[in-house]
C-alpha cells in the first residue's frame, strides 16, 4: 500500500511542479492583453477593463493542456434597465429552438449611447417589433477596436514580432479570439463581451443547498448574472465565472480535491484526448465532475488520501459516460455531452481501465496514449453504471458509494452512511437479480 501511495504523489509531485512556469507564462501574455484592452477602452469607453483575472490564472495553472482562456469585457451600460425577451427560434444558434437562458435584451428607452448597438428585432412576434442590443454588432465594433490596438502598438513599438496574432479572429464566431506570447509559449484568449446584472440572482434550478460547500457559497458564486452573445442576435446566460468561483471554493476546503482534479487531468491530455477525429475528454468537463463530487461526497473522510479523492471523481465522470449524460452542475437539466463529438463508449472503456489498474497509467510518456485494447470490462460495474437514473435514485452518495466499494476503494466508517448504501444495493439487487 506504501509503494501504491508513493506511485501516485510522485506522479502528482510533477504535476504541481510545472504549475509556476506555466503561471509565470499566463502573467506575461496577460500583460500584453491587458494593454490591448486598455487601448481599446480609451478609444471606446463603453467597453470595460476587469483587472481581477486571479480566477482565470488559477484555472490556467490547473489545466494540463493549453486550453483557450475565456476573457470577459464587460460592456458600459445601464442593464438594470434592460428587458429580457424569449429568443425566435430563427435567431438562436443554428436555428433550433431557444435553448436554455437564450433571450434577447430589449432596451426599452430611446436616446441612450447604444444606438450603434441596437436593431429592431421580432417585428412579428412582439407586435411591431422591439429595440434590442444586438450582439453582432458589439462584436463587430470591438474586434475592430482591437485590431487597431495591435496596429498602434506595432507602430509604437510596444510589441516584439510575433507577440500578437489575430489570424483566429472570425467573422462569425461568438468570441474574439486572439494568440498571445507568453514567456514561453503561445496562450489562445477568448475575448467575449459581456452584460452584467447587478440586481438579480443567478437562476440555480431548484438548486438551495450549499452541501459539500460552505455556506452561502452558491449564492455568492451566482449573485450577478452575465449575458453573453449566443448568435448574432441573441445572448445567453453564461455561468463561466460562477463555475470558477465554485472551483476556487473548493480549493479552500480541506482535503485531496483539487489534487485530484490535477491528477485526472493530466491523464486526460495524455491518454483520453482527441482520438480518430473525435474530441475528448475537456478540462471543463472534468471541472464539473469534481464539483458534483464535492457535493455527492461532502464528508472530509471522503478526501483524506490522494487515492481514494481521485476514486470520487472516477465513478461520477464513469457514471456520466455510461449513460451519456453529464448535467451540468448549476443547470441539472442541461446534458453537457449532448451535441459533443465525441466517442463516449471508448472514453469509457479507458477511463474504467485506469480505475482498474491505475499502476499502468500513472506515468508521463509522450507520443500514443497507453493500450487498453486487451483489458475487459467488468459486466456488474458496468451494468450498474447503466442503471436509469429517471427519478434521481442513482445520482446520491449512497449510489456512489455502491461504486467506490466495486472498486475496493470504500473505507467509510459512518455508520449511517454505509446503511443507506446497504438498502440502496439490496433495492438494486430485488430489482437486477443479476447483481445478486
Amino acid at each position: 500500500m506504501e509503494a501504491n501511495t508513493s506511485l501516485w504523489h510522485s506522479y502528482l509531485g510533477v504535476i504541481v511542479s510545472r504549475e509556476r512556469e506555466r503561471l509565470e507564462n499566463f502573467q506575461r501574455a496577460e500583460n500584453i492583453l491587458l494593454t490591448l484592452l486598455e487601448i481599446v477602452h480609451a478609444r471606446e469607453p463603453r467597453f470595460l477593463v476587469d483587472y481581477a483575472r486571479n480566477l482565470e490564472a488559477f484555472e490556467f495553472a490547473l489545466c494540463a493542456s493549453e486550453d483557450a482562456v475565456t476573457v470577459e469585457m464587460p460592456l458600459r451600460i445601464d442593464s438594470d434597465t434592460l428587458q429580457l425577451l424569449e429568443c425566435q427560434p430563427r435567431d438562436t444558434p443554428g436555428g433550433h429552438p431557444p435553448g436554455l437562458n437564450t433571450c434577447y435584451l430589449e432596451v426599452p428607452s430611446p436616446g441612450t449611447d447604444l444606438e450603434d448597438w441596437i436593431s429592431v428585432v421580432g417585428a412579428m412576434e412582439h407586435g411591431g417589433g422591439v429595440r434590442c442590443l444586438v450582439p453582432g454588432k458589439v462584436l463587430q465594433h470591438l474586434k475592430e477596436l482591437l485590431v487597431s490596438a495591435i496596429v498602434h502598438c506595432q507602430r509604437c513599438f510596444l510589441l516584439q514580432p510575433g507577440d500578437v496574432s489575430a489570424e483566429n479572429l472570425q467573422e462569425d464566431a461568438m468570441e474574439l479570439s486572439l494568440l498571445i506570447r507568453g514567456s514561453w509559449k503561445t496562450i489562445r484568449f477568448d475575448i467575449v463581451p459581456v452584460v452584467r446584472r447587478q440586481q438579480e440572482l443567478f437562476q440555480l434550478q431548484g438548486r438551495q443547498s450549499d452541501r459539500g460547500f460552505p455556506e452561502g457559497s452558491l449564492r455568492k458564486a451566482t449573485e450577478e448574472a452575465h449575458f453573453v452573445p449566443a448568435s448574432p442576435h441573441c445572448w445567453r446566460s453564461s455561468t463561466h465565472l460562477p463555475i470558477l468561483r465554485l472551483l476556487h471554493t473548493v480549493d479552500t476546503l480541506k482535503g485531496s480535491r483539487l489534487d485530484s482534479l490535477r491528477l485526472l487531468d493530466q491523464l486526460r491530455d495524455q491518454d483520453w484526448g482527441e482520438e480518430g477525429g473525435k474530441s475528448g475528454l475537456t478540462f471543463n468537463y472534468l471541472k464539473m465532475v469534481l464539483l458534483w463530487s464535492t457535493e455527492l461526497f461532502p464528508s472530509l473522510e471522503d478526501w483524506q488520501d490522494l487515492e481514494g479523492s481521485v476514486y470520487r471523481l472516477l465513478v461520477i465522470l464513469l457514471r456520466c459516460l455510461a449513460i451519456q449524460h453529464l448535467p451540468h452542475f448549476l443547470n441539472p437539466e442541461e446534458n453537457l455531452f449532448q451535441g459533443a463529438a465525441m466517442d463516449l463508449a471508448s472514453l469509457y472503456h479507458k477511463v474504467e481501465s485506469f480505475a482498474r489498474d491505475p499502476r499502468r497509467f500513472l506515468r508521463f510518456h509522450f507520443g500514443h496514449p497507453a493500450r487498453t485494447d486487451s483489458w475487459q470490462a467488468d459486466p456488474n460495474t458496468r451494468a450498474l453504471l447503466q442503471l436509469p437514473n429517471e427519478d434521481g435514485s442513482y445520482w446520491n452518495t449512497a449510489y456512489f458509494d455502491i461504486l467506490l466499494s466495486q472498486f475496493q476503494v470504500y473505507r467509510i466508517q459512518d455508520s449511517v452512511r454505509r446503511s443507506a448504501m446497504s438498502q440502496l444495493l439490496s433495492k438494486i439487487r430485488r430489482e437486477i437479480p443479476q447483481l445478486s
